[in-house]
């Protein structure tokens, strides 16, 4: 996680919204950590996510337990809390 985030703040973010255990939503974002520090970059040095290749990638995991709405979910709110803190957007 970078710096910014408060890490706390955020599973229990998530875990209101989402009504799942903050150690499984832990995961979920460790997976996705995992997942974006493989990318390869462009020859411009942005990294383009496939947000189907990580939730595939997500639920490849043994320890995974979550159907793949749920793992969606998950992300989605993740980048909400992130867009609502000024520490992420969507680029059009």
């Amino acid at each position: 996680m970078s710096e910014g985030i408060n890490e706390q703040e955020l599973l229990a973010y998530i875990a209101e919204e989402s009504k799942q255990e903050p150690v499984v939503i832990g995961l979920v974002l460790r997976y996705e950590q995992e997942f974006i520090g493989k990318a390869k970059a462009d020859e411009n040095g942005e990294v383009d996510i496939d947000i189907d290749d990580l939730v595939d990638y997500i639920l490849s995991k043994k320890d995974i337990r979550l159907h793949e709405p749920e793992v969606e979910h998950i992300l989605e709110l993740e980048m909400d809390y992130l867009t609502e803190k000024g520490l992420a957007g969507y680029i059009d």
